[in-house]
């Protein structure tokens, strides 16, 4: 049997087919913590129940409810309970036992009184003035997970977030299957390894050198994803609802998608036409002026010169960080030239995005650019698109950098720091309000990230990093197929022009720009 053969409904048999081709990978056990990035051969299971113990989830004092029969109560304290402690005093009737968040709750304690509610008094006393129920701010034991439980299923890919849950379960060693390895031979009587020297009708062998780099770096997922659809005869944007797809987006996101797919979050038909946004990098000449000595590839060399070959209406810039007075000033260039130049198109609306590099060391640098940049240019201001991650990308080592105020001015968007969905949803609560997708970090997941996005009402936007070809049409095809994405960036055609020509001739609505 053939793919070509089956019927596109019948979805079963394509897997037959598979599975009669596919072999799967070994497996093997691995410690947990040597495990993050592989992928589950079995469920794995709590080793005991989470939490471990009853423990407070509040610092106040650890008191029997049956205490407070008349509202308020005033106790005699005993010792303070602490995260980790082994010796616990006993709650006798008419005592409480000062307690830290997280300390186990002692024996004779049913429920926790909030510190806030709490007065000293003379003597070692305290008054408590909130009458508690049974159980009140108590994390009873197992009452996350009880031992034996599934923790994570088979085929599950580890990230940050579930190694976290294997480890807090209890779990010290997992089986995972084995990576793939892939073997190139090169063949030929003629060839001889890079280095050695050449007898007659000899020649190295470049091509194996460069298959393996081509298959370590091979977008591998996406092509499982086009396999898929080439197996049905259809597009894979069209194979993604509940039809094709065994488990809904509550498996892979969050319980608030229970029951939808990704079909939800996807267009059946790709939009006709994308702004793509053209880099303005920090050593690129606005002007004539600013040119030194021109190259003439053919290709523009001025920022001017680019708007008005491909009448471009998005400009992403790119800025120092660490410069405040450079950076303000730069918008204001662009501003400037862009405007001569969109003038004589007859262009009144076009837009920048603006990228720090990560360099800024907190967001008040972001505000007070914002807030310079208001002053000095409104009208610079106003076509501001949204602004990449401006600061460290480590986002749990650094809390304090918050976004929530930047974020109300204009679209703070999460970049390199997007691995997974417990990063989205950690940029989300310091106040990052959108999401730059990248092919290249995998297909599945930039879909998945995609519906996460727009199920969060947040700004979404695609890059790359400088795709060409094939490349270009994998990044292009994801921004058509995700219904709010605003623009794509594509900066082969300005570095890597040469890597497009071939492609050009094939799609050439894909790779020659108009209008932006």
């Amino acid at each position: 049997m053939t793919f070509e053969t089956l019927n596109a409904a019948r979805v079963e048999a394509v897997w037959d087919a598979l599975a009669r081709h596919v072999q799967p990978a070994g497996h093997h056990e691995a410690p947990v913590r040597d495990a993050l990035g592989h992928v589950l051969a079995e469920d794995a299971f709590s080793a005991h129940d989470f939490p471990p113990f009853d423990r407070a989830m509040m610092d106040g004092y650890a008191v029997r409810a049956g205490d407070f029969s008349d509202g308020a109560a005033t106790l005699r304290r005993l010792d303070l309970v602490r995260a980790g402690a082994e010796r616990l005093p006993r709650v006798e009737p008419g005592t409480c036992a000062q307690i830290n968040t997280g300390a186990p709750i002692p024996p004779g304690a049913d429920a926790v009184v909030m510190v806030e509610h709490s007065r000293e008094v003379d003597d070692g006393g305290v008054e408590l003035s909130d009458a508690p129920q049974p159980g009140q701010h108590i994390d009873s034991q197992g009452a996350h997970v009880r031992r034996g439980d599934r923790l994570v299923r088979a085929a599950t890919r580890i990230g940050p977030g579930t190694l976290a849950a294997l480890v807090a379960g209890g779990v010290v060693r997992v089986r995972v299957h084995d990576r793939p390895r892939v073997a190139i031979l090169g063949t030929g009587d003629e060839l001889v390894a890079g280095g050695e020297a050449l007898r007659p009708g000899q020649i190295h062998d470049s091509n194996s050198v460069g298959l393996a780099q081509l298959v370590s770096a091979s977008p591998l997922e996406a092509a499982i994803h086009d396999a898929y659809g080439k197996a049905l005869n259809e597009n894979s944007y069209n194979l993604l609802g509940a039809d094709f797809i065994n488990r809904d987006l509550s498996e892979y996101l969050t319980d608030e998608f229970a029951g939808e797919y990704l079909d939800a979050y996807t267009s059946r038909q790709p939009k006709a036409n994308l702004p793509i946004y053209h880099l303005v990098g920090a050593l690129d000449p606005l002007s004539d002026g600013e040119v030194q000595t021109r190259i003439d590839d053919g290709l523009p060399e001025t920022l001017g010169e680019w708007i008005i070959a491909d009448g471009l209406t998005h400009l992403k810039i790119k800025l120092a960080g660490d410069d405040l007075a450079w950076d303000v000033d730069r918008v204001i260039s662009v501003e400037r030239n862009a405007a001569e130049a969109q003038s004589s198109l007859g262009c009144k609306q076009w837009f920048y995005s603006l990228d720090f590099n990560e360099k800024c060391t907190d967001v008040d640098y972001v505000l007070d650019f914002l807030n310079k940049l208001a002053e000095q240019s409104s009208t610079a201001l106003s076509r501001v698109q949204y602004i990449e991650q401006p600061t460290h990308r480590d986002l749990r080592a650094h809390p304090e950098n918050r976004m929530h105020k930047a974020a109300k001015i204009k679209p703070v968007v999460i970049d390199e720091s997007l691995v997974d969905l417990d990063s989205l949803l950690l940029a989300r609560e310091q106040g990052y309000s959108g999401v730059a997708l990248k092919a290249c970090k995998g297909h599945t997941e930039a879909l998945l990230m995609g519906a996460a996005a727009q199920k969060f009402n947040m700004f979404l936007c695609v890059q790359d990093l400088t795709c060409i070809g094939a490349s270009f049409l994998h990044s292009a095809s994801l921004a058509a197929r995700i219904p709010t994405i605003a623009a794509i960036e594509g900066n082969g055609r300005q570095y890597c022009p040469a890597g497009n020509e071939a492609w050009m001739e094939r799609f050439p609505a894909m790779f020659e720009i108009t209008d932006g």
